[in-house]
């Protein structure tokens, strides 16, 4: 039985649960952050979202049944949550999901926790011009250095499909930042 097998097994039984959720939170806490960090971009929105994340495996672990690994489907849930933060905020904002992203970017250099210099404030500007799963195809290989077969699990889609998308978003950055 692998460690994961025996993770979900503890985190399904009432008994353990709480002790696994512990372990499963310093397991993927900082991995899952990162993942959301690149879609929200800020860091207290991450933190929330993370947080959101959690509540939900935490509420809905008895309904993994073990088709997909845990971690693939827990970052489908953290991405899920993060485009639905995104998409909330452009409603209450009222604007498109491209202006929360300008506006976001806009607030990055603002955020304490935002570490880049000038030229990863441009790399993310690149990434802010990309579709929705272009961004999300581009950060969880540049990044996270995910595998395609671990991102296909994620997005529900194809390995060909997402290293087309890659490609094409490579190609859409460097062009973005050769010309600005």
């Amino acid at each position: 039985m692998t460690d994961e097998v025996a993770l979900v097994k503890q985190l399904q039984s009432s008994k353990h649960k709480e002790e696994a959720f512990r372990a499963l939170v310093k397991l993927y806490k900082e991995r899952l952050y990162w993942h959301i960090r690149h879609i929200v971009k800020l860091h207290d929105d991450a933190d929330d979202v993370l947080q959101n994340t959690f509540i939900k495996v935490f509420k809905n672990i008895h309904n993994f049944k073990g088709e997909s690994k845990l971690f693939s489907w827990m970052y489908r849930i953290a991405t899920n949550e993060a485009i639905t933060y995104i998409n909330k905020k452009a409603n209450r904002l009222q604007i498109t999901g491209e202006a929360v992203n300008d506006l976001l970017l806009s607030q990055l250099t603002s955020d304490v926790y935002f570490e880049g210099d000038a030229i990863q404030l441009k790399l993310q500007q690149a990434i802010a011009t990309l579709p929705e799963k272009q961004q999300l195809v581009f950060n969880m290989k540049y990044f996270e250095n995910i595998k395609y077969k671990d991102m296909a699990e994620i997005l529900d889609t194809s390995e060909g499909a997402l290293k087309a998308s890659y490609h094409i978003a490579v190609k859409k950055i460097e062009a973005y930042l050769t010309q600005n």
